[in-house]
Protein backbone atom coordinates (compact mmCIF):
# COMPACT_ATOMS: atom_id res chain seq x y z
CA UNK A 1 0.00 0.00 0.00
CA UNK A 2 1.94 3.31 -1.15
CA UNK A 3 1.06 5.14 1.99
CA UNK A 4 2.81 6.03 5.37
CA UNK A 5 1.34 6.54 8.92
CA UNK A 6 2.23 8.77 11.66
CA UNK A 7 2.59 7.73 15.63
CA UNK A 8 -0.75 7.75 16.28
CA UNK A 9 -1.07 5.01 12.95
CA UNK A 10 -2.79 8.17 11.12
CA UNK A 11 -2.21 7.97 7.60
CA UNK A 12 0.07 11.07 6.52
CA UNK A 13 -0.92 12.76 3.62
CA UNK A 14 0.48 16.06 1.62
CA UNK A 15 -2.49 18.88 1.95
CA UNK A 16 -1.84 21.91 -0.56
CA UNK A 17 -4.66 24.69 -0.54
CA UNK A 18 -3.32 26.21 -3.65
CA UNK A 19 -4.26 29.36 -5.15
CA UNK A 20 -7.30 31.95 -5.28
CA UNK A 21 -10.30 29.85 -4.18
CA UNK A 22 -8.15 27.15 -3.16
CA UNK A 23 -8.12 27.70 0.51
CA UNK A 24 -11.62 27.67 1.00
CA UNK A 25 -12.59 24.36 -1.39
CA UNK A 26 -9.83 22.99 0.35
CA UNK A 27 -10.67 24.20 3.64
CA UNK A 28 -14.30 22.83 3.70
CA UNK A 29 -13.52 19.61 2.36
CA UNK A 30 -10.91 18.96 5.35
CA UNK A 31 -13.78 19.73 7.56
CA UNK A 32 -15.60 17.12 5.81
CA UNK A 33 -13.12 14.58 5.93
CA UNK A 34 -12.37 15.41 9.65
CA UNK A 35 -16.34 15.19 10.40
CA UNK A 36 -16.38 11.87 8.78
CA UNK A 37 -13.62 10.10 10.68
CA UNK A 38 -11.26 9.92 8.09
CA UNK A 39 -7.91 8.77 9.75
CA UNK A 40 -5.72 11.09 8.23
CA UNK A 41 -2.80 13.11 9.53
CA UNK A 42 -2.30 16.28 7.10
CA UNK A 43 1.12 18.08 6.69
CA UNK A 44 0.23 21.34 5.15
CA UNK A 45 2.87 22.41 2.61
CA UNK A 46 3.29 24.75 -0.51
CA UNK A 47 2.63 25.23 -3.92
CA UNK A 48 2.24 27.52 -6.76
CA UNK A 49 1.68 31.33 -7.01
CA UNK A 50 2.86 32.25 -3.76
CA UNK A 51 6.16 30.25 -4.48
CA UNK A 52 6.46 31.58 -7.96
CA UNK A 53 6.44 35.22 -6.25
CA UNK A 54 9.10 34.36 -4.27
CA UNK A 55 11.69 33.54 -6.96
CA UNK A 56 11.31 29.34 -7.19
CA UNK A 57 10.62 28.90 -11.08
CA UNK A 58 9.03 25.70 -10.29
CA UNK A 59 6.51 26.67 -8.68
CA UNK A 60 6.86 23.50 -6.20
CA UNK A 61 9.72 24.43 -2.95
CA UNK A 62 11.91 21.45 -1.66
CA UNK A 63 9.97 20.68 1.43
CA UNK A 64 6.78 20.20 -0.33
CA UNK A 65 8.55 17.67 -2.77
CA UNK A 66 10.13 16.13 0.46
CA UNK A 67 6.93 15.71 2.06
CA UNK A 68 5.21 13.64 -0.76
CA UNK A 69 8.28 11.56 -1.48
CA UNK A 70 7.42 10.53 2.18
CA UNK A 71 3.92 10.56 2.32
CA UNK A 72 3.15 9.35 -1.48
CA UNK A 73 0.01 10.50 -1.28
CA UNK A 74 -0.99 14.39 -1.69
CA UNK A 75 -4.58 16.37 -1.86
CA UNK A 76 -4.36 19.87 -3.74
CA UNK A 77 -6.17 22.41 -4.38
CA UNK A 78 -6.00 24.50 -7.85
CA UNK A 79 -2.45 26.08 -8.52
CA UNK A 80 -2.62 29.51 -10.79
CA UNK A 81 -0.41 29.47 -13.64
CA UNK A 82 2.05 32.13 -14.07
CA UNK A 83 1.32 34.52 -17.02
CA UNK A 84 4.94 36.18 -17.76
CA UNK A 85 7.32 34.77 -15.23
CA UNK A 86 8.13 31.28 -13.53
CA UNK A 87 8.50 28.15 -15.99
CA UNK A 88 6.58 25.37 -16.12
CA UNK A 89 2.95 25.05 -14.64
CA UNK A 90 3.06 23.85 -10.86
CA UNK A 91 0.41 21.30 -11.30
CA UNK A 92 2.85 19.77 -14.45
CA UNK A 93 5.82 19.84 -12.16
CA UNK A 94 4.05 18.03 -9.63
CA UNK A 95 2.99 15.21 -12.32
CA UNK A 96 6.22 14.83 -13.44
CA UNK A 97 8.29 15.10 -10.70
CA UNK A 98 6.51 11.86 -9.45
CA UNK A 99 5.79 10.43 -12.49
CA UNK A 100 2.04 10.28 -11.69
CA UNK A 101 1.21 9.08 -15.46
CA UNK A 102 -2.68 8.33 -14.99
CA UNK A 103 -5.16 10.79 -14.92
CA UNK A 104 -8.57 9.51 -13.92
CA UNK A 105 -11.45 11.50 -14.17
CA UNK A 106 -14.99 9.78 -12.72
CA UNK A 107 -18.35 11.20 -14.81
CA UNK A 108 -21.26 10.48 -13.32
CA UNK A 109 -25.00 12.45 -13.26
CA UNK A 110 -25.65 13.58 -9.60
CA UNK A 111 -29.05 13.93 -8.32
CA UNK A 112 -30.43 17.27 -8.37
CA UNK A 113 -28.21 18.71 -10.79
CA UNK A 114 -29.99 20.23 -13.75
CA UNK A 115 -28.09 19.36 -16.79
CA UNK A 116 -29.70 19.11 -21.03
CA UNK A 117 -28.15 15.57 -20.34
CA UNK A 118 -30.07 14.51 -16.73
CA UNK A 119 -31.69 11.22 -16.62
CA UNK A 120 -29.55 9.72 -19.26
CA UNK A 121 -27.62 7.96 -16.37
CA UNK A 122 -24.13 8.39 -17.32
CA UNK A 123 -21.90 7.31 -15.11
CA UNK A 124 -17.95 7.00 -16.83
CA UNK A 125 -14.56 7.72 -16.17
CA UNK A 126 -11.29 8.89 -18.37
CA UNK A 127 -8.56 7.92 -17.78
CA UNK A 128 -5.72 10.30 -19.35
CA UNK A 129 -2.01 9.33 -20.08
CA UNK A 130 -0.69 11.93 -18.17
CA UNK A 131 3.28 12.90 -18.47
CA UNK A 132 3.59 12.12 -22.54
CA UNK A 133 2.65 13.11 -26.04
CA UNK A 134 2.12 16.72 -26.96
CA UNK A 135 2.75 17.85 -23.07
CA UNK A 136 6.04 16.94 -22.87
CA UNK A 137 6.58 20.54 -24.01
CA UNK A 138 9.06 19.98 -26.64
CA UNK A 139 8.97 22.99 -29.18
CA UNK A 140 11.36 24.76 -31.71
CA UNK A 141 10.69 27.28 -34.27
CA UNK A 142 12.09 25.27 -37.80
CA UNK A 143 12.14 28.62 -39.83
CA UNK A 144 11.15 32.17 -38.13
CA UNK A 145 7.64 31.13 -39.69
CA UNK A 146 7.35 27.52 -39.10
CA UNK A 147 6.93 25.94 -35.17
CA UNK A 148 7.45 22.32 -34.43
CA UNK A 149 6.09 20.63 -31.59
CA UNK A 150 7.09 17.14 -30.81
CA UNK A 151 4.60 14.13 -30.24
CA UNK A 152 6.55 11.84 -27.76
CA UNK A 153 4.64 8.37 -27.75
CA UNK A 154 6.49 5.19 -25.72
CA UNK A 155 5.35 1.59 -25.82
CA UNK A 156 6.12 1.71 -22.24
CA UNK A 157 4.09 4.91 -21.58
CA UNK A 158 0.80 2.92 -23.77
CA UNK A 159 1.22 0.10 -21.85
CA UNK A 160 0.93 1.36 -18.14
CA UNK A 161 -1.88 3.67 -18.86
CA UNK A 162 -4.27 0.83 -20.82
CA UNK A 163 -3.37 -1.39 -18.00
CA UNK A 164 -3.90 1.61 -15.42
CA UNK A 165 -7.41 1.93 -17.45
CA UNK A 166 -8.36 -2.50 -17.33
CA UNK A 167 -7.53 -1.96 -14.20
CA UNK A 168 -9.29 0.66 -12.88
CA UNK A 169 -12.48 -1.28 -14.92
CA UNK A 170 -12.15 -4.30 -12.30
CA UNK A 171 -11.62 -2.26 -9.62
CA UNK A 172 -14.90 -0.63 -10.06
CA UNK A 173 -17.09 -3.69 -11.83
CA UNK A 174 -17.01 -2.01 -15.17
CA UNK A 175 -17.50 -4.52 -17.88
CA UNK A 176 -16.32 -2.23 -21.17
CA UNK A 177 -13.02 -0.05 -21.82
CA UNK A 178 -13.09 1.71 -24.99
CA UNK A 179 -9.53 3.12 -26.58
CA UNK A 180 -9.86 6.45 -28.29
CA UNK A 181 -6.95 7.46 -30.43
CA UNK A 182 -6.49 9.04 -33.83
CA UNK A 183 -4.38 5.92 -34.98
CA UNK A 184 -6.32 6.55 -38.67
CA UNK A 185 -3.84 10.08 -39.34
CA UNK A 186 -0.76 9.55 -36.93
CA UNK A 187 -0.08 6.10 -37.75
CA UNK A 188 3.08 5.70 -35.22
CA UNK A 189 2.53 7.72 -31.97
CA UNK A 190 -1.40 7.07 -31.77
CA UNK A 191 -1.46 4.02 -33.36
CA UNK A 192 0.99 2.51 -30.48
CA UNK A 193 -1.74 3.05 -28.42
CA UNK A 194 -4.17 1.24 -30.09
CA UNK A 195 -1.52 -0.97 -31.40
CA UNK A 196 -1.21 -1.87 -27.16
CA UNK A 197 -4.73 -1.45 -26.21
CA UNK A 198 -5.20 -4.33 -28.61
CA UNK A 199 -2.48 -6.69 -27.01
CA UNK A 200 -3.37 -6.04 -23.02
CA UNK A 201 -7.38 -6.37 -24.14
CA UNK A 202 -6.30 -9.88 -24.51
CA UNK A 203 -5.15 -10.24 -20.38
CA UNK A 204 -8.72 -9.11 -19.54
CA UNK A 205 -11.48 -11.57 -21.20
CA UNK A 206 -13.71 -10.52 -19.14
CA UNK A 207 -13.94 -6.54 -20.65
CA UNK A 208 -15.15 -5.52 -23.70
CA UNK A 209 -12.26 -3.76 -25.38
CA UNK A 210 -13.57 -1.31 -28.02
CA UNK A 211 -11.11 1.25 -29.89
CA UNK A 212 -12.91 3.87 -31.62
CA UNK A 213 -11.54 7.17 -33.17
CA UNK A 214 -11.43 10.30 -31.12
CA UNK A 215 -13.61 12.63 -32.89
CA UNK A 216 -16.60 9.56 -33.42
CA UNK A 217 -15.72 9.01 -29.56
CA UNK A 218 -16.77 13.22 -29.12
CA UNK A 219 -19.67 12.67 -31.12
CA UNK A 220 -20.89 10.17 -29.94
CA UNK A 221 -20.49 11.34 -26.27
CA UNK A 222 -22.78 14.15 -26.76
CA UNK A 223 -25.66 11.63 -28.43
CA UNK A 224 -25.64 8.52 -26.11
CA UNK A 225 -22.71 9.26 -23.22
CA UNK A 226 -24.55 6.54 -21.10
CA UNK A 227 -22.72 4.08 -23.41
CA UNK A 228 -19.43 4.60 -22.31
CA UNK A 229 -18.00 3.20 -19.10
CA UNK A 230 -14.30 3.72 -19.16
CA UNK A 231 -12.46 5.59 -22.06
CA UNK A 232 -8.43 5.47 -21.72
CA UNK A 233 -6.65 7.77 -24.23
CA UNK A 234 -3.66 10.05 -24.75
CA UNK A 235 -2.79 13.12 -23.13
CA UNK A 236 -4.00 15.99 -25.54
CA UNK A 237 -7.00 14.06 -26.38
CA UNK A 238 -7.55 13.41 -22.73
CA UNK A 239 -7.46 16.98 -21.80
CA UNK A 240 -9.92 17.83 -23.85
CA UNK A 241 -12.67 14.86 -23.46
CA UNK A 242 -12.31 15.06 -19.92
CA UNK A 243 -13.77 18.53 -20.10
CA UNK A 244 -16.12 17.64 -22.67
CA UNK A 245 -17.86 15.14 -20.34
CA UNK A 246 -17.17 17.35 -17.39
CA UNK A 247 -20.04 19.41 -19.16
CA UNK A 248 -22.10 16.89 -19.47
CA UNK A 249 -23.28 16.49 -15.78
CA UNK A 250 -22.67 20.34 -14.67
CA UNK A 251 -19.31 21.78 -15.15
CA UNK A 252 -15.92 21.34 -13.58
CA UNK A 253 -17.21 22.25 -10.51
CA UNK A 254 -18.57 18.39 -10.16
CA UNK A 255 -15.48 16.95 -11.84
CA UNK A 256 -13.15 15.24 -9.82
CA UNK A 257 -9.73 14.32 -10.74
CA UNK A 258 -6.54 12.19 -9.08
CA UNK A 259 -3.11 11.37 -10.57
CA UNK A 260 -1.65 8.10 -10.39
CA UNK A 261 1.35 6.67 -10.89
CA UNK A 262 3.28 3.91 -8.95
CA UNK A 263 4.69 5.06 -6.32
CA UNK A 264 3.00 8.94 -5.61
CA UNK A 265 -0.62 9.23 -6.25
CA UNK A 266 -2.13 13.27 -6.21
CA UNK A 267 -5.65 14.10 -5.85
CA UNK A 268 -7.29 17.35 -7.45
CA UNK A 269 -10.15 18.77 -8.54
CA UNK A 270 -10.34 19.58 -12.58
CA UNK A 271 -11.28 23.48 -12.28
CA UNK A 272 -8.75 26.35 -11.70
CA UNK A 273 -8.26 28.79 -9.57
CA UNK A 274 -10.84 31.46 -10.06
CA UNK A 275 -8.89 34.02 -8.25
CA UNK A 276 -11.97 36.95 -9.52
CA UNK A 277 -13.85 34.72 -6.64
CA UNK A 278 -11.36 34.23 -4.36
CA UNK A 279 -12.43 35.03 -0.77
CA UNK A 280 -15.97 35.07 -1.39
CA UNK A 281 -17.06 31.87 -0.19
CA UNK A 282 -19.20 31.22 -3.51
CA UNK A 283 -17.08 28.31 -5.12
CA UNK A 284 -18.51 24.44 -4.97
CA UNK A 285 -16.38 22.88 -3.12
CA UNK A 286 -17.80 19.56 -5.00
CA UNK A 287 -15.16 18.85 -7.19
CA UNK A 288 -12.31 18.77 -3.95
CA UNK A 289 -14.93 16.52 -2.32
CA UNK A 290 -15.04 14.22 -4.13
CA UNK A 291 -11.19 13.73 -5.20
CA UNK A 292 -11.09 13.68 -1.69
CA UNK A 293 -13.24 10.27 -1.75
CA UNK A 294 -11.10 9.07 -4.54
CA UNK A 295 -7.98 9.30 -2.38
CA UNK A 296 -9.66 7.76 0.54
CA UNK A 297 -10.43 4.77 -1.37
CA UNK A 298 -6.67 4.55 -2.56
CA UNK A 299 -5.72 4.65 1.68
CA UNK A 300 -8.22 1.96 2.11
CA UNK A 301 -10.56 4.40 3.99
CA UNK A 302 -13.57 2.80 2.18
CA UNK A 303 -16.34 3.30 4.63
CA UNK A 304 -15.44 7.30 5.29
CA UNK A 305 -15.18 7.58 1.22
CA UNK A 306 -18.31 6.23 1.64
CA UNK A 307 -20.14 8.42 3.60
CA UNK A 308 -18.86 11.23 2.49
CA UNK A 309 -19.87 10.58 -1.10
CA UNK A 310 -23.55 9.84 0.19
CA UNK A 311 -23.86 13.01 2.32
CA UNK A 312 -22.99 15.03 -1.05
CA UNK A 313 -25.26 13.24 -3.01
CA UNK A 314 -28.09 13.53 0.11
CA UNK A 315 -27.60 17.34 0.06
CA UNK A 316 -27.85 18.07 -3.63
CA UNK A 317 -31.15 15.85 -3.61
CA UNK A 318 -32.28 18.07 -0.78
CA UNK A 319 -32.26 20.96 -2.90
CA UNK A 320 -29.00 22.56 -1.29
CA UNK A 321 -26.71 24.18 -3.89
CA UNK A 322 -24.14 26.52 -4.66
CA UNK A 323 -24.32 29.29 -7.18
CA UNK A 324 -22.84 27.70 -10.39
CA UNK A 325 -26.24 25.22 -9.97
CA UNK A 326 -28.69 28.38 -9.59
CA UNK A 327 -27.98 31.58 -8.54
CA UNK A 328 -31.53 31.66 -7.09
CA UNK A 329 -31.62 29.70 -3.62
CA UNK A 330 -27.73 28.63 -3.52
CA UNK A 331 -25.87 28.66 -0.38
CA UNK A 332 -22.37 29.30 0.58
CA UNK A 333 -19.20 27.64 0.27
CA UNK A 334 -19.04 26.88 3.96
CA UNK A 335 -22.71 26.43 4.20
CA UNK A 336 -22.61 23.82 1.47
CA UNK A 337 -19.93 21.94 3.82
CA UNK A 338 -21.99 22.63 6.95
CA UNK A 339 -24.94 20.78 5.39
CA UNK A 340 -22.61 18.03 3.96
CA UNK A 341 -21.90 16.98 7.45
CA UNK A 342 -24.92 17.19 8.61
CA UNK A 343 -26.03 14.92 5.99
CA UNK A 344 -23.03 12.30 6.95
CA UNK A 345 -24.89 8.89 7.37
CA UNK A 346 -27.83 9.55 5.36
CA UNK A 347 -28.42 7.96 1.82
CA UNK A 348 -29.54 9.94 -1.28
CA UNK A 349 -33.09 7.47 -3.04
CA UNK A 350 -31.47 8.52 -6.44
CA UNK A 351 -27.40 7.50 -5.92
CA UNK A 352 -26.55 3.97 -5.98
CA UNK A 353 -23.59 4.03 -4.43
CA UNK A 354 -20.84 1.61 -7.10
CA UNK A 355 -18.89 -0.57 -4.85
CA UNK A 356 -15.05 0.08 -5.12
CA UNK A 357 -12.30 -2.48 -4.51
CA UNK A 358 -8.38 -1.52 -3.81
CA UNK A 359 -7.04 -0.31 -7.73
CA UNK A 360 -4.11 -2.70 -8.81
CA UNK A 361 -1.18 -1.08 -10.09
CA UNK A 362 0.91 -3.00 -11.60
CA UNK A 363 4.72 -1.47 -12.11
CA UNK A 364 6.35 -2.31 -15.59
CA UNK A 365 9.92 -3.41 -16.46
CA UNK A 366 12.48 -0.70 -15.44
CA UNK A 367 14.90 -1.54 -18.52
CA UNK A 368 14.89 1.85 -20.75
CA UNK A 369 14.86 0.18 -23.61
CA UNK A 370 11.81 -0.96 -22.77
CA UNK A 371 11.35 -2.06 -26.53
CA UNK A 372 14.20 -4.27 -28.21
CA UNK A 373 13.40 -5.44 -31.87
CA UNK A 374 15.40 -8.36 -33.20
CA UNK A 375 16.44 -6.50 -36.30
CA UNK A 376 17.09 -2.49 -37.21
CA UNK A 377 17.99 -1.59 -40.79
CA UNK A 378 19.19 1.78 -40.80
CA UNK A 379 17.63 2.85 -44.58
CA UNK A 380 18.18 6.55 -45.24
CA UNK A 381 17.23 10.41 -43.73
CA UNK A 382 15.10 13.03 -43.22
CA UNK A 383 16.87 16.42 -43.41
CA UNK A 384 14.21 19.14 -42.70
CA UNK A 385 15.73 21.99 -44.66
CA UNK A 386 14.96 26.44 -44.76
CA UNK A 387 14.13 27.73 -48.62
CA UNK A 388 12.36 30.41 -50.00
CA UNK A 389 12.58 28.63 -53.26
CA UNK A 390 10.17 26.65 -55.48
CA UNK A 391 10.03 22.58 -54.91
CA UNK A 392 11.36 22.06 -58.54
CA UNK A 393 14.16 24.08 -58.22
CA UNK A 394 14.86 22.57 -54.71
CA UNK A 395 15.14 19.16 -56.17
CA UNK A 396 16.53 19.24 -58.69
CA UNK A 397 19.61 21.05 -57.38
CA UNK A 398 19.38 18.46 -54.14
CA UNK A 399 19.74 15.71 -56.48
CA UNK A 400 23.11 17.31 -58.23
CA UNK A 401 24.50 17.87 -54.52
CA UNK A 402 24.28 14.09 -53.80
CA UNK A 403 25.03 12.58 -57.09
CA UNK A 404 27.79 9.85 -56.84
CA UNK A 405 26.78 9.41 -53.22
CA UNK A 406 25.15 6.37 -51.29
CA UNK A 407 22.06 8.31 -50.63
CA UNK A 408 19.80 9.36 -53.33
CA UNK A 409 16.64 12.00 -52.88
CA UNK A 410 13.99 10.52 -53.10
CA UNK A 411 11.40 13.14 -52.54
CA UNK A 412 10.49 16.31 -50.69
CA UNK A 413 7.62 17.10 -48.55
CA UNK A 414 5.82 20.29 -47.45
CA UNK A 415 3.94 19.87 -44.15
CA UNK A 416 3.31 16.58 -44.67
CA UNK A 417 2.49 16.44 -48.31
CA UNK A 418 4.60 15.41 -51.03
CA UNK A 419 5.43 18.15 -53.79
CA UNK A 420 8.82 16.32 -55.55
CA UNK A 421 8.51 15.03 -57.72
CA UNK A 422 5.22 16.64 -58.47
CA UNK A 423 2.16 14.72 -57.83
CA UNK A 424 -0.02 17.19 -60.16
CA UNK A 425 -1.28 19.08 -56.99
CA UNK A 426 -1.55 22.25 -55.98
CA UNK A 427 0.20 22.60 -52.59
CA UNK A 428 0.68 26.32 -50.92
CA UNK A 429 4.19 25.65 -49.69
CA UNK A 430 5.95 27.45 -47.06
CA UNK A 431 9.58 27.89 -46.10
CA UNK A 432 10.24 23.93 -45.11
CA UNK A 433 10.89 21.49 -46.63
CA UNK A 434 11.17 17.66 -45.71
CA UNK A 435 13.71 16.24 -47.77
CA UNK A 436 13.84 12.12 -47.60
CA UNK A 437 17.15 10.52 -48.92
CA UNK A 438 17.36 6.85 -49.31
CA UNK A 439 19.64 4.29 -49.74
CA UNK A 440 20.89 4.25 -53.46
CA UNK A 441 20.54 0.11 -54.37
CA UNK A 442 24.16 -1.33 -54.30
CA UNK A 443 25.03 1.24 -51.93
CA UNK A 444 27.07 -0.31 -48.81
CA UNK A 445 25.99 0.08 -45.23
CA UNK A 446 24.85 3.38 -44.26
CA UNK A 447 26.63 4.83 -41.01
CA UNK A 448 27.31 8.30 -39.40
CA UNK A 449 30.27 9.34 -41.69
CA UNK A 450 28.01 8.98 -44.21
CA UNK A 451 25.13 11.07 -43.38
CA UNK A 452 27.50 13.70 -41.89
CA UNK A 453 29.28 13.84 -45.64
CA UNK A 454 25.41 14.08 -46.87
CA UNK A 455 24.43 17.23 -44.24
CA UNK A 456 27.91 19.00 -45.62
CA UNK A 457 26.76 18.85 -49.08
CA UNK A 458 23.50 19.67 -48.50
CA UNK A 459 24.41 21.95 -45.37
CA UNK A 460 26.58 24.20 -48.34
CA UNK A 461 23.81 25.31 -50.06
CA UNK A 462 20.74 25.63 -47.66
CA UNK A 463 20.19 25.52 -44.02
CA UNK A 464 19.32 22.57 -42.39
CA UNK A 465 17.97 22.04 -38.87
CA UNK A 466 16.44 18.64 -38.19
CA UNK A 467 17.29 15.46 -39.44
CA UNK A 468 15.69 12.03 -38.68
CA UNK A 469 17.50 8.50 -39.60
CA UNK A 470 14.80 6.37 -41.01
CA UNK A 471 14.77 2.47 -40.15
CA UNK A 472 13.06 -0.66 -40.26
CA UNK A 473 12.63 -2.53 -36.96
CA UNK A 474 11.87 -6.34 -37.99
CA UNK A 475 10.97 -5.30 -41.84
CA UNK A 476 8.59 -3.10 -40.74
CA UNK A 477 9.17 0.45 -41.78
CA UNK A 478 9.93 2.79 -38.64
CA UNK A 479 8.69 5.99 -39.98
CA UNK A 480 5.63 7.43 -42.07
CA UNK A 481 5.30 8.27 -45.46
CA UNK A 482 4.40 11.64 -46.73
CA UNK A 483 0.48 12.38 -48.30
CA UNK A 484 1.31 11.47 -51.49
CA UNK A 485 4.84 9.33 -51.51
CA UNK A 486 4.94 5.42 -52.74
Amino acid sequence: MRYTRDSKERKRVTLIEGDGIGPEVVGATRRVLEAAGANIAWEVHKAGAEVFKAGLPSGVPPETIASIRETRVALKGPLETPVGFGEKSANVTLRKLFETYANVRPVREMPGVKTPFAGRGIDLLVVRENVEDLYAGIEHMQTPGVAQCLKLMSKKGCERIVRLAFEVAVAEGRRSVHCATKANIMKLTEGLMKRTFEQVAKEYPQIEANHIIIDNCAHQLVRTPEAFEVIVTSNMNGDILSDLTSGLIGGLGFAPGANIGDDVAIFEAVHGSAPKYAGKNVINPTAVLLSATMMLRHLDEFAAAKAVENAIMFTFESGVYTQDVSKTGCVSTSAFADAVIANLGKQSARWKTREHKQLCIRPLDARRDYVRPATRTWVGADIFIESPAAPEELGRRLEALVEGSALRLKMISNRGTKVYPTTGGMTDCVDHWRCRFIRREGAGQLDDATLLGLLGKVGSAYRWMHVEKLEEHDGALAYTRAQGED
